[in-house]
């Protein structure tokens, strides 16, 4: 059973959240203070943070960049109105998908055995993708640069894994995010040059991906 922590200081959503997600074999816990859910979450024992962008202490925001300091949990944000900053500044920190509010309680699952299922992939035999100082084993969905390991999103790891699948190709946004979500979002274009830029951010000093003008981005690491 996955097991999903709310942070979040509406209670109302907490209550129907819990009664929900009983349905879809979902374990869950909440917490109203980010203080109280980062304490829970030191315990090791979540598989997904749903995270609120308006608390009290400290915004989502900050607790995002707090929880990708150490961890690379899949985080779900909720923003207010679904204002369009919101949800790129959740992007930028690390965020791996986002719900505005109010929502079905049914899209936030939907959205919930998405990111799960491509952060929890089955391991296999394959071998390693290495180009240079830059190694992709897509059996273990790990990856490691100058030999030290790369902590990266679930959506920063399958972006990965898709280019070193595909050396010298080159995807288009509407491609990438076919590939990644399966759905469009309405700010899928700014979305998906949000996470290729924080891939390359983590992929420094080497340049791996180029943009190609008008058509979208190619991975050009040389295979060794």
């Amino acid at each position: 059973m996955f097991r999903i922590l709310l942070i979040d200081d509406d209670e109302r959503l907490a209550e129907l959240l819990a009664r929900f997600f009983e349905r879809y074999d979902l374990g869950f816990d909440s917490s109203a203070l980010p203080s109280d859910g980062l304490k829970k979450l030191a315990t090791g024992s979540f598989d997904l943070v749903i995270l609120d962008v308006m608390l009290p202490e400290m915004d989502g925001f900050e607790v995002c960049k707090v929880i990708r300091r150490d961890s690379n949990i899949p985080i779900i944000m909720l923003t207010a109105r679904g204002e369009v900053m919101d949800r790129i500044v959740g992007l930028e920190l690390g965020a791996d998908d986002y719900l505005p509010k109010p929502f079905e309680p049914r899209e936030l699952v939907a959205r919930i055995q998405t990111v799960l299922k491509r952060s929890s992939q089955p391991a296999s035999n394959k071998s390693p993708h290495c180009f240079g100082n830059l190694c992709v084993d897509t059996g273990l969905r790990q990856a490691t640069l100058f030999n030290e390991p790369l902590k990266l999103s679930s959506g920063e790891y399958q972006l990965l894994e898709l280019f070193v699948k595909n050396p010298g190709k080159t995807f288009s946004r509407d491609e990438i995010m076919n590939q990644m979500r399966g759905t469009e979002t309405e700010i899928y274009s700014r979305a998906i040059d949000i996470l290729v830029s924080r891939l390359r951010t983590k992929l420094k000093p080497e340049e791996y991906i180029s943009t190609v003008r008008n058509l979208g981005y190619c991975f050009v690491g040389k295979s060794s």
